[in-house]
């Protein structure tokens, strides 16, 4: 639920929590998912997908389909992330569910998920051109989807998966290389599907929109290559089997492409994205009396040297006045990057927004009138149990205070250690959407 507004200026926190709330609130499926649903066909309805904001959207979808209508499926989503039911007035009894809700590990796959793939797969059997099949896809899907290809196990989709989360590489470079490795990625899904048409209703959480980026698009095409992913493989040096980066050479394992046929009786459909959670928040701002400047959905980059750059923006307003009047409040979405350069072991807790929080603390260097918010809008920043942080003018001399090293713990990747300690991770649990990462920096 979201906070209200603070009332007067001297609660910033406050402020930009509540514009955080706002933005998740408007990229929640119950909001957005119903206006997009079709007719119901001929035929059956069956539901499938993927994703941290699944779970929710097949609640919605259940909510809202017309109960005399055939309705069943599978969807995977995120150990915890499965929403409580809305209670019903008229009724003391929790009402059956048409569509099973199953959970998974993220972001590394694990067994339940490669169980929970199969089982959705079944869903598809003795289909027709009668039935319909919505997909509902969001970010989380690449790990929650598990289904590797022949030769390929899940201990090489695990192992792929924590090399590409150590690496840096962004969203887009991963998901290149997971579509091509994957036998339900890369609209490899949509083609299980027989004579029936599907719809896919997604969230987006990647910088750009692109929908074969989002749960690397299992249900439409991908315009990559194995040429693309063999790129990925060597900018970052990744370790893979020989015979692997043989297939790839011999383009033996290529994904959907957009003239495939298969895809003219299917369709896709953005029901959120980070610039309408952007927009949301902008709209908070400005109806608690201060000017509002989104500067981008899509920031992307190594956190730590995205914190710097906001940072730099809000001590120019600050200082200047350029190129906004403050008071004002700049929003930025998008999905950073932490490179690990250690052993596991050796790195602390946190994740990329809390990183780049830290980062932008000691570029900031206490900033009188400057505070910041960074936070993942499906509550998990990373894989810690925080969303993200806040930081602002006291922060540095508060952790000197309490003997931190915000220098070596930056450097360690411990920025999760420190807002803990500081009493100023922001805690959500999860939120049942996720539309990437949201920033707000209040300038007084």
């Amino acid at each position: 639920m979201s906070t209200p507004p603070p009332t007067s200026p001297s609660d910033p926190p406050r402020l930009l929590r509540h514009l955080y709330d706002a933005a998740v609130a408007r990229a929640h499926p119950a909001v957005v998912l119903p206006a997009h649903l079709p007719d119901p066909p001929k035929g059956r309805t069956v539901v499938v997908g993927a994703g941290k904001a699944t779970g929710a959207m097949a609640r919605a979808l259940d909510a809202a389909w017309p109960p005399g209508k055939p309705l069943r499926g599978t969807v995977i989503t995120r150990y915890g992330h499965v929403p409580p039911h809305a209670p019903d007035p008229a009724s003391t009894q929790t009402p059956p569910e048409r569509i099973t809700i199953l959970q998974a590990a993220h972001p590394v796959p694990d067994e339940a998920g490669l169980r929970a793939t199969q089982a959705m797969l079944a869903e598809l059997q003795g289909l027709t051109a009668d039935d319909l099949v919505i997909a509902l896809i969001s970010g989380g899907g690449s790990a929650l989807l598990t289904l590797p290809m022949p030769g390929w196990t899940l201990q090489d989709e695990q192992d792929l998966h924590r090399q590409l989360l150590r690496c840096g590489a962004s969203i887009t470079e991963m998901n290149t290389v997971r579509r091509h490795l994957s036998a339900i990625k890369g609209g490899r899904l949509a083609s299980l599907c027989g004579p029936a048409p599907m719809l896919t209703l997604a969230i987006s959480d990647v910088p750009g929109d692109r929908l074969e980026d989002i749960a690397s698009g299992p249900t439409v095409p991908d315009p990559t290559t194995c040429a693309d992913a063999l790129s990925v493989i060597d900018r970052h040096g990744l370790t893979l089997p020989a015979h692997v980066i043989a297939r790839l050479q011999r383009c033996e394992l290529e994904t959907l492409k957009p003239d495939d046929v298969l895809f003219q009786q299917h369709s896709a459909r953005l029901i959120a994205t980070p610039q309408d959670m952007l927009a949301a928040a902008a709209q908070a701002a400005r109806d608690a009396g201060y000017g509002a400047h989104i500067l981008s959905d899509r920031m992307e980059g190594e956190a730590r040297d995205v914190g710097r750059v906001h940072a730099a923006l809000a001590l120019q307003v600050a200082r200047h006045q350029q190129p906004f009047k403050r008071p004002c409040v700049l929003l930025s979405g998008g999905e950073t990057s932490v490179t690990l350069d250690a052993p596991a072991q050796k790195h602390g807790s946190g994740g990329r927004c809390s990183e780049l929080m830290l980062s932008a603390a000691l570029a900031l260097q206490g900033q009188p009138h400057v505070w910041m918010l960074a936070a993942d809008t499906d509550g998990i920043d990373g894989m810690s149990n925080a969303a993200g942080a806040l930081i602002g003018p006291d922060t540095l001399p508060r952790a000197q205070a309490l003997g931190l090293d915000a220098k070596a713990m930056l450097q360690a990747h411990d920025s999760g250690r420190f807002f803990e300690a500081l009493n100023d991770q922001v805690l959500t649990g999860p939120t049942f959407t996720n539309v990437n990462d949201f920033r707000a920096m209040l300038i007084m």
